[in-house]
């Protein structure tokens, strides 16, 4: 999504919240770059230079606004609805991989050589892995910093920075002011439980929180998830770890208390419960498109705020999307509880009705999956792609290539287009994924009296047939 200058210096002259995070303001005579939405007064023409990433303004010198904090601004959508290679880096990088596996391993990862893949981005977004990644240890440190009592070289470390020196360097670069004076605002009830970080998720324009957690509510596996139909809690395999997420809607955010077994997972964590909950989506973009076919603008009107659930661990997902094919909601979590309960990981200490994490690949490749109540062909289909999984042969994770991955789904025996197009809608974060022969589809078309084949309506409604679909699913006929 690229914006001239004029759409730029509009959006913030009219303060308008609807562009924050897809681009950053920088005022040359302050040094200091905000969101769009900053209630500062309007620079001049003049004096202004916009970014498309927070990382781009850092390079050139900026620092981040204290009134505004643009670092917490929600994430661009361009990120999610692109799939190049510049999108697929920024999704990984996102997730912490530059952080655990440095640049090689980002560049491994996409299949390209670091100096080409610095030279992409730097091109596209204005910096380069190591500034983005950089960009994003800040935003973890100053997280910390805010939200808990740990020492300021235990959070030097856990944010991902690899000195003292270094960490006490970038939060004065980047936020124009110190370690301490950070902590001294701090809201000291903000750590609700010790080892506990809380911390809002933001979202831009409206939410439809009420159907997006009655959906997970309702798939909730026994041991791994609970809900009481208004918090979600979960638990999470992290990359270095295990954690416990606890997401409430609250006005304006999400509420959001993490309990990480190492708090090095705290930016990955956060990412996974961003994506989970679609939170970086541009409502006002797909309200907009979906709006113009007009059986679909009724639906759309009823809930502006749609956002598709995503999960928290694809390997995960796409299991759950294989034992759930053809069977019901409720028999699917009867099995999935099983499976839990016999291949999971427990957790050191059940929190709750939370007791386990859902099994890795490499547990469920070597499992004997008879006693959890699905037929054999069903079994070997889990255990096809879990092999899949664990030996790298098919990937799920932020960077993967979307259509790539659908081929190699498609090539497993016991896949087919549904449960390939759901792992991409709901693993993958995939906008414009569209399951034409699903039943719930079929039923509201003919509901809504269309009378083409689902798959050429859904033509109209690119490059968000996902959410389409949602709308298409909460209709209840």
């Amino acid at each position: 999504m690229k914006f001239d200058f004029d759409t730029c210096y509009r959006a913030v002259s009219s303060r308008d919240a609807r562009f924050d995070g897809m681009f950053f303001t920088a005022v040359t005579s302050t040094g200091i770059y905000c969101r769009p939405s900053c209630p500062a007064i309007t620079p001049k023409r003049s004096n202004v230079r916009f970014f498309p990433t927070s990382a781009a303004a850092q390079a050139a010198g900026f620092r981040a606004c204290k009134r505004c904090r643009p670092d917490a601004a929600p994430g661009s959508p361009e990120w999610a609805v692109r799939t190049d290679i510049v999108a697929r880096a920024m999704r990984l990088v996102a997730d912490g991989v530059v952080d655990r596996e440095g640049v090689p391993g980002l560049a491994a990862r996409l299949h390209y050589s670091e100096r080409q893949l610095h030279r992409l981005l730097t091109q596209e977004v204005g910096a380069g892995p190591l500034a983005l990644a950089r960009a994003h240890r800040a935003q973890t440190a100053r997280i910390l910093i805010e939200t808990t009592s740990m020492p300021f070289s235990d959070i030097a470390f856990a944010s991902g920075f690899s000195s003292i020196r270094q960490f006490n360097d970038t939060i004065r670069e980047v936020f124009a002011v110190t370690p301490t004076w950070l902590r001294q605002r701090r809201n000291d009830h903000s750590a609700v439980l010790p080892g506990s970080v809380s911390l809002r998720l933001p979202y831009r324009g409206h939410l439809d929180s009420s159907r997006l957690f009655a959906f997970l509510s309702a798939r909730a596996v026994d041991g791994v998830e609970e809900s009481d139909g208004y918090t979600y809690r979960r638990t999470l395999r992290l990359p270095r770890s295990t954690g416990i997420a606890e997401l409430t809607p609250a006005e304006g955010h999400i509420s959001c208390t993490l309990r990480l077994a190492d708090v090095r997972d705290l930016g990955a964590a956060v990412q996974r419960c961003r994506r989970l909950l679609d939170l970086d989506a541009d409502p006002f973009a797909i309200t907009e498109s979906l709006s113009d076919d007009p059986k679909l603008a009724p639906l759309v009107k009823r809930s502006p705020g749609m956002r598709i659930p995503g999960s928290t661990d694809a390997d995960e997902l796409g299991v759950r999307a294989v034992i759930g094919q053809q069977i019901s909601v409720k028999g699917a979590r009867t099995v999935l509880g099983r499976l839990v309960s016999q291949f999971g990981k427990p957790l050191t200490s059940a929190d709750g009705g939370l007791s386990h994490v859902f099994p890795d690949a490499e547990t469920l490749a070597e499992a004997d999956l008879g006693h959890i109540g699905i037929t054999s062909k069903r079994q070997n289909t889990v255990k096809v792609l879990a092999s899949a999984l664990a030996s790298g042969d098919v990937t799920l994770d932020p960077g993967a290539d979307r259509e790539e991955t659908r081929s190699k789904l498609l090539e497993l025996d016991g896949i087919g287009d549904w449960t390939a197009s759901y792992v991409l809608m709901r693993g993958l974060g995939d906008p414009d994924s569209f399951m034409a022969t699903d039943l719930g589809v079929r039923k509201a078309l003919d509901h809504l009296r269309v009378t083409e084949p689902a798959s050429t309506a859904a033509i109209r409604w690119k490059p968000w047939r996902s959410y389409a679909q949602q709308h298409l699913w909460n209709l209840d006929v």
